[in-house]
């Protein structure tokens, strides 16, 4: 058999058409193609606005930066998560604050979240970024309503979630990224995500104000709007300092096809998961779905005691499963800065046990089997 990834894209002659299209159009880049790939993507989570940018980390940046953090601001997120959902706070020079993970969940806890939040004098903290682990929503009513009592803004990384949703306690339906409840969401097109451009990201809102200064720190802080003179069609200013973290044309052709599948293929993703519980159920432990959620499973994560032991096992019959994540509070560079004495028992229990399995749409029946047969051999003898 194959080598099976934890994670594959699929691209087919849909998208491969759609590339070649704009390659032999008039623009490479900044040109009809972002503006149609964002316009569907704000349709498609709901939100209002939307902007797209060349990765997700660069999405995260100017998320901060368009919400006014400053240099010493505090602000809370999860440890168990990629790296870009903290450093985008000392991008800024902002201080980190990590809170603890649900441990049947594995997201950010609003529990131990309020906690932290109410032991410390008002103003303390500026923001929270829950992430989408593994394409399972935060239920962020909760955060919303914590937020708002503390006068903190949320940034929703929902890179593992296009098309995963969580239910209010009015019944309504609310898409990750919708910016109901968060202030702004960021999205990945990594070629593992659900969403493949090679590299890539979104960033949704529905504030105008935030939409604005979103597309203006997107592109170097040039505008040709509000100028305060015009010498001509070619004038324009730099009203602040912005970056280049535009995506192409190219790129967004590729967003365009796959954005039109990624119903179909959470669809297929939800199936795969339920082939797991089914045959891990009692047996191995897997992360919990509240009810009304539906998790868009970027990831499939199980729980194991010889971690290590099932992780080279699985290698050897060419299943290449993939631990998510180490906790950023344990990583060298956060240690340096005085982190390592966090009290942050449940991610890292957590840690000591994870171990994410194969999870995309193209993974076949018979995959799929065969790593069930493997991971149960491993652990059960």
């Amino acid at each position: 058999m194959q080598a099976i990834p934890y994670g594959r894209q699929k691209i087919d002659q849909e998208d491969i058409d759609a590339v070649v299209s704009t390659l032999q159009a008039d623009f490479l880049t900044q040109g009809p193609k972002v503006n149609e790939f964002e316009d569907k993507f704000a349709k498609y989570v709901g939100a209002k606005y939307a902007v797209a940018v060349n990765n997700a980390t660069s999405g995260l940046h100017i998320a901060v930066s368009a919400l006014g953090l400053k240099v010493g601001e505090r602000v809370i997120t999860t440890p168990i998560t990629f790296a870009a959902s903290a450093n985008c706070v000392r991008f800024v020079g902002g201080e980190v604050w990590f809170s603890d993970i649900d441990p049947d969940t594995f997201l950010l806890s609003l529990e131990h979240t309020k906690r932290l939040i109410e032991s410390k004098p008002k103003g303390f903290f500026k923001g929270i970024i829950p992430v989408d682990f593994a394409g399972l929503p935060v239920n962020l009513e909760g955060f919303r309503e914590l937020a708002d009592k503390h006068g903190l803004w949320i940034i929703e990384d929902a890179c593992h979630a296009p098309g995963g949703y969580f239910t209010d306690s009015k019944g309504n339906i609310q898409m990750c990224g919708n910016g109901n409840y968060a202030n702004i969401g960021v999205f990945s097109f990594h070629p593992v995500k659900h969403i493949a451009c090679g590299e890539g990201g979104m960033v949704t809102t529905n504030s105008e104000m935030l939409y604005k200064k979103l597309a203006s720190l997107r592109t170097h802080g040039i505008s040709k709007d509000n100028m305060s003179e015009n010498h001509g069609g070619w004038f324009y200013e730099m009203q602040e300092l912005g970056y280049n973290y535009r995506l192409t044309d190219i790129q967004s052709a590729l967003g365009i096809t796959q954005l039109a599948k990624n119903d179909k293929g959470v669809v297929r993703r939800n199936e795969i998961a339920n082939t797991y519980k089914n045959a891990f159920k009692g047996k191995i432990n897997y992360q919990d779905q509240p009810k009304g959620a539906y998790n868009a499973h970027h990831l499939f994560v199980i729980e194991v005691e010889d971690r290590k032991g099932l992780y080279d096992f699985l290698r050897t019959h060419r299943i290449f499963a993939q631990i998510h994540y180490i906790p950023v509070h344990t990583l060298p560079y956060y240690k340096d800065i005085g982190y390592e004495s966090a009290d942050l028992s449940n991610s890292e229990m957590y840690y000591s046990k994870c171990i994410s399995l194969p999870m995309y749409p193209s993974l076949t029946d018979e995959e799929q089997r065969f790593v069930i047969e493997k991971v149960l051999s491993f652990v059960y003898g």
